[in-house]
């Protein structure tokens, strides 16, 4: 009896083995079969401004995509970003390589994007925030506002305009874009001279911060104006906003699980294996690719939904 136990027990394992090999050879091609779906893997990038439809060495980007994915990927060159925004919604493009503002305008448009990966600077800076600037105490906080002169950016400057405004509203501060304690600079450069030379009390500017949301002082408003000889001593940052995040790479969100896991695979290594690819591909942010999710672009959909209501 015994004998006939271990018996049935050898048995019972040996079909056990059988059926789960059936099962991974049975699902094996099931796995593979998003690229059949797919056929040819479409990226969507616009063009440097005069490029016209070309973008350097798209013939080594495509290669390389190729290489990660397994299968054949065409890079769709578009006029703009909305219609590569356009071109994700409607399915003609399954990846795109947006802005952050742009990515914020295609999630609101079609809820069908989703981040795989956004770019660092070498410092860990991996956005922007706004910033409100004095200089030698001539405003005391953001309650005073009102009754100073506050320098702000051209109305479609990101960080000098945009950010501020959609970021101040978030927080409850509701300041009208034609304000008139808000004095409207040609340029943010122009912005920086009218706080420096005394013709307003504060500006709005920006600097690039890290994940946590902390300045990394290497670039900015600060800098510029420390630059132009104001001295460090007599500036004080009284406000700063939510980080904006660097612009990410996005796929739409019915992408097989396994392209999306090879493409971050493929992407976040890249800087590190392939610094020739990743420099053709990213040109502003020398520091490589990180992991994005949809919850880091909340400011950058603020500022899209407080450009698109028109309410201040």
């Amino acid at each position: 009896m015994a004998r006939r136990g271990k018996t049935a027990t050898r048995q019972a394992v040996k079909m056990c083995a059988a059926a789960l090999a059936a099962l991974g050879a049975a699902s094996s091609p099931a796995r593979a079969d998003w690229r059949g779906d797919i056929g040819t893997f479409r990226i969507g990038i616009v063009a440097e401004p005069g490029g016209g439809n070309t973008v350097p060495g798209l013939a080594r980007l495509t290669d390389a995509y190729a290489n990660a994915l397994g299968m054949t990927v065409e890079f769709v060159v578009a006029r703009d970003y909305a219609a590569l925004i356009e071109a994700q919604a409607s399915g003609r493009v399954q990846y795109a390589i947006y802005s952050a503002l742009a990515y914020a305008t295609a999630s609101e448009r079609c809820g069908c994007v989703e981040p795989l990966v956004a770019p660092v600077d070498t410092d860990g800076a991996v956005g922007i925030r706004s910033v409100l600037v004095t200089r030698d105490g001539r405003l005391a906080d953001l309650a005073a506002m009102a009754s100073h002169r506050i320098a702000i950016a051209p109305a479609e400057n990101v960080g000098g305009a945009l950010l501020p405004l959609a970021a101040l509203r978030a927080e409850g501060v509701k300041i009208a874009r034609d304000s008139p304690f808000l004095q409207r600079a040609a340029s943010a450069t122009t912005a920086e001279t009218m706080l420096a030379g005394g013709e307003a009390d504060a500006l709005f500017g920006w600097e690039p911060a890290d994940t946590d949301g902390r300045s990394t002082r290497s670039e900015g408003t600060v800098a510029r104006l420390e630059a132009a000889g104001i001295p460090q001593a007599s500036l004080r940052v009284l406000w700063t906003s939510g980080l904006l995040r660097y612009g990410p790479h996005a796929v739409r969100n019915d992408l097989d699980p396994e392209a999306k896991r090879r493409l971050t695979v493929f992407l976040t290594n890249l800087k590190f294996q392939t610094p020739d690819i990743y420099d053709l591909l990213e040109a502003a942010h020398s520091g490589g690719f990180v992991p994005a999710a949809s919850k880091d672009y909340a400011m950058a959909t603020a500022i899209v939904r407080h450009a698109s209501d028109g309410r201040d």
